[in-house]
């Protein structure tokens, strides 16, 4: 069966070579860069030249894009020649209004939608061991969806929904988690140097099994030691992304808590980190 994958940024590139190694699907790849499909054609990939071509003759698209103004301009303000009775599943994070958006869209079309954004970093994603959590009105295109992102997952942490919204929301939750907690770590260690501790002794303490920090200490408190910021899992500017979405997703309310990591983040990036990893957020 031919699959379509559009979208081939740091996460895309992993996931479309877990489809390509299985073997199961005849894949082309597209990017509106098309030096970053140059791992994936060397592994066995064909290079669509345009998303038009990717698209036609592929009863399933799977997109995993920057955000919902790519998914606007790469999908729905397109009119790609999509197969009668296609899925589309779209990896990318936009939050649950662009996804319930995303969902009536490709009804109008004739097509089946799945969205279906991945949980966690590179490392994870190289390993197949990220989370996916799986929303749609569709049965069908949740089980073909399932079993697409079964080639990168860990069984033990799919998710399904019964609408689009929720897989979109779910993933925002999550990943308020990264922010939130990265900001704590770093104002956690802040505190402890200040009182006499070393940089090594705070983020041993909260690396100390079942402490609130330990979490995110494991992923992210080497990283504090050696203030090298360039091992990019999940960069700066996608967290910084997300952070956004999850303010118009709480529709006004004020999250002070996310405010403070949304400021570092905005730091990080506006001093042109946002390609980093997140965890450049305690460069202050």
């Amino acid at each position: 069966m031919k699959l379509a994958f559009i979208g081939l940024g740091r996460m895309g590139r992993e996931l479309a070579a877990h489809i390509i190694a299985d073997g199961s699907y005849e894949v082309t790849v597209w990017n509106r860069t098309p030096s970053k499909a140059g791992s994936c054609v060397q592994q066995g990939a064909h290079l669509a030249p345009t998303a038009a071509d990717a698209v036609r003759d592929s009863p399933i698209v799977v997109t995993c894009l920057f955000g919902p103004q790519s998914v606007q301009e790469v999908v729905l303000d397109t009119d790609l020649p999509w197969l009668p009775d296609a899925l589309w599943i779209d990896i990318s994070t936009v939050g649950p209004a662009v996804a319930r958006q995303c969902a009536k869209w490709a009804s109008t079309k004739g097509i089946a939608y799945a969205h279906a954004p991945v949980l966690g970093s590179l490392g994870p994603a190289k390993a197949g061991e990220l989370g996916v959590l799986i929303g749609g009105s569709n049965a069908d295109a949740r089980a073909t969806a399932r079993q697409v992102s079964s080639l990168w997952a860990d069984p033990a942490r799919i998710v399904e929904y019964d609408e689009a919204g929720k897989a979109a929301v779910g993933k925002l939750l999550v990943n308020y988690g990264l922010a939130v907690g990265m900001q704590g770590l770093v104002e956690a260690c802040h505190i402890g140097e200040a009182g006499g501790l070393t940089p090594q002794e705070a983020v041993a303490l909260a690396q100390l099994p079942k402490t609130p920090l330990s979490v995110i200490a494991s992923m992210k408190g080497s990283v504090l030691l050696t203030d090298d910021y360039t091992d990019t899992q999940f960069s700066a500017n996608l967290l910084a992304k997300d952070v956004d979405l999850m303010f118009s997703t709480a529709d006004g309310d004020d999250l002070p808590a996310l405010r403070a990591a949304q400021a570092s983040l905005q730091r990080a990036c506006q001093a042109g980190h946002g390609e980093d990893d997140f965890s450049v957020m305690a460069a202050g």
